[in-house]
């Protein structure tokens, strides 16, 4: 109940197309925060097995791959959400707001920590990737396909290719 009450705040801040509190059953960030927390849940006590099991599902049902290794911060809204690749050692902060296609991804070239750390208040536009382990400021934007791979500082916005 707190994670639904917590999701309708965040879509009513965020989405102006709401036009009914029962919509929020409808949207895919919501059912994969659902997900991401039974999945986490295993992940934490070390059954991989079930928590992967339950990440697939959730994959599969919303579109939205959300590893159970993530640290997710609060009121994070992930909106239209498919293609939305969020991998295992990637934090994320409070009040974060991702479209669809984006990937917190590795390059392949690290070990051990990996995916990005994603700082509070970071919009993060449509098709953007953001790849390594690398940090990305407070109150950041991300350009829609921009393509990230290096640190970015507090309140800038990043669009292109910041390598």
């Amino acid at each position: 109940m707190k994670l639904y009450k917590e999701f309708l705040e965040t879509v009513q801040k965020n989405d102006p197309s709401l036009k009914s509190k029962w919509e929020v059953f409808l949207y895919p960030g919501f059912w994969v925060l659902v997900f991401y927390k039974i999945s986490r849940y295993f992940y934490l006590k070390k059954y991989y097995f079930y928590s992967r099991l339950f990440m697939e599902i959730g994959k599969r049902v919303t579109g939205i791959e959300l590893h159970p290794g993530a640290i997710i911060g609060k009121r994070l809204f992930i909106d239209h959400g498919f293609g939305v690749v969020i991998g295992e050692t990637a934090v994320i902060g409070d009040d974060v707001v991702i479209y669809h296609g984006v990937t917190l991804g590795g390059t392949g070239k690290e070990s051990g920590k990996r995916h990005p750390n994603i700082g509070n208040r970071v919009l993060i536009g449509a098709g953007a990737k953001i790849l390594g382990n690398i940090n990305i400021g407070d109150g950041v934007k991300i350009g829609a396909n921009a393509i990230i791979l290096k640190d970015v500082s507090n309140n800038v916005t990043a669009v292109g290719i910041y390598k």
